[in-house]
Parts: C-alpha cells; sequence; structure tokens
C-alpha cells in the first residue's frame, strides 16, 4: 500500500537524505520522493512498522502516515 510519512525533525537536505538513507535499509520497501517534512512509501504492514522505526532510530519522529 502507498502510504505518506509526515516527518517531524527534517530542516535541510542532509537531513531528507538521512531519512532516504534510512528507509532505504529497510527490505521490501519502495521509495518515492523523500522531502523536508515528508516521506512517500509503498509497503505492507510490516514494512512500514519498521520504516518508521528506521526514521525514528535516526532521531527524526514520524507523526502521521496518511494512505496514498
Amino acid at each position: 500500500m502507498k502510504q505518506e510519512l509526515i516527518i517531524e525533525g527534517m530542516s535541510c537536505g542532509h537531513c531528507v537524505g538521512a531519512v532516504r538513507e534510512a528507509l532505504e535499509g529497510v527490505d521490501s520497501l519502495k521509495i518515492g520522493e523523500v522531502q523536508i517534512g515528508r516521506a512517500s512509501i509503498d509497503a505492507d504492514e510490516k514494512s512500514l512498522e519498521l520504516a518508521k522505526a528506521a526514521v525514528e532510530e535516526d532521531g527524526y519522529k514520524v507523526v502521521e502516515v496518511r494512505s496514498a
């Protein structure tokens, strides 16, 4: 399912790269666009939870998940 993660704590291009890198470490996750404050992904429920954990492990906070 396509999802959009709304992420707090991203403020620059470095943050975008860090979030993209964190998401790239999650198997079976398709990454779309990553921008300041949001990331588009295609993930099943398990991959979604792993994606949220990976982003938060990098110091950012997933505040909302929207269906796309």
